[in-house]
């Protein structure tokens, strides 16, 4: 079974935002194809293509309706199938890093010297140790070949 394409009338895509959108969704699609997807996968996908080419929507809603179907396709595959784009995980943990890492060793760090205005000192460690978590979990997963060459953008 085969992932069909974005297809679009060419009216709706009448900003550069949502050229380069439309262009990094259509990719995915394109990546998707050559990795070997389950047939309830391809369905899953297949949907919410179909949704998206069916839309009326235009401009500022069609830019978030595509951003939201192309989430969703993202999310799906790597909960159900550990399939994801390049440098997924790292963004992820930058974020967890910081918050899960870094806030309690720089609340650590406040109350050992007295002063909780240094608390901030553990923000840029925290996103050390998520950059470096993150990084290591996008190599892990080409090394399995559970990437899909694209970056995403939006």
């Amino acid at each position: 079974m085969e992932i069909n394409q974005l297809n679009l009338e060419s009216d709706k895509i009448n900003t550069p935002k949502i050229n380069e959108l439309y262009s990094q969704f259509q990719e995915i699609l394109e990546k998707l194809n050559d990795k070997k997807l389950p047939s309830e996968a391809v369905q899953y996908v297949n949907d919410i293509v179909e949704q998206a080419n069916s839309t009326t929507l235009q401009d500022k809603a069609l830019l978030k309706f595509l951003k939201d179907k192309q989430n969703l396709i993202i999310k799906y595959l790597e909960k159900e199938h550990k399939i994801v784009p390049k440098g997924y995980y790292k963004k992820l943990w930058l974020a967890v890093g910081m918050t899960a890492f870094g806030l309690p060793i720089g609340v650590v760090f406040g109350l050992l010297m007295k002063n909780m205005g240094l608390m901030a000192i553990g923000l840029p460690i925290g996103l050390g140790v998520g950059a470096a978590v993150g990084s290591s979990m996008d190599k892990k997963a080409l090394q399995e070949g559970r990437q899909i060459d694209v970056e995403l953008k939006f």
